[in-house]
């Protein structure tokens, strides 16, 4: 339990430096290019779910973040799982779920800055630490569902 509640506050401090450092550096400017064609990094104001689905659903966002960190608590103080990366990925999840939430209780919106891309052939959808923590906490947990380790 130690391991995920470290794993939550530090996803916490990574995702609030790295969107403060955004609406500080990025916010009104051309965005910075690490790797020319391929990775930017770009101030992008996210009113809506994943990839800008549901957007100004910022309400509904909020009460399902909450039910679905709650539940996960819920669920690791109930059934103690026997492996460290349910925990692991679990604790993720909480932690950009949090990150987001932050985001949308403050300021209505989430704050996206990481951009890759195909020169401008294509984009993929903007995105934030916190996403990162979902996607591979999910991952992770996917693989332990798979592996029947849950």
């Amino acid at each position: 339990m130690t391991l995920g509640i470290i794993i939550v506050v530090l996803g916490l401090i990574i995702d609030r430096g790295t969107k403060w450092w955004a609406i500080g550096t990025l916010k009104g400017s051309e965005g910075l290019t690490v790797i020319k064609d391929f990775f930017t990094l770009d101030y992008l104001e996210n009113r809506g779910a994943a990839f800008g689905m549901l957007q100004n659903k910022q309400w509904l966002f909020i009460v399902i973040t909450i039910v679905v960190v709650i539940g996960m608590i819920f669920y690791l103080l109930k059934y103690k799982p026997k492996f460290k990366l349910v925990y692991v990925s679990i604790a993720m999840i909480i932690a950009g779920a949090i990150g987001n939430l932050i985001d949308r209780i403050s300021y209505n919106y989430v704050v996206d800055f990481i951009m890759v891309h195909y020169r401008d052939l294509y984009y993929f959808p903007t995105f934030n630490v916190a996403d990162m923590l979902v996607c591979i906490g999910t991952f992770f947990l996917l693989i332990c569902i798979l592996k029947d380790e849950i």
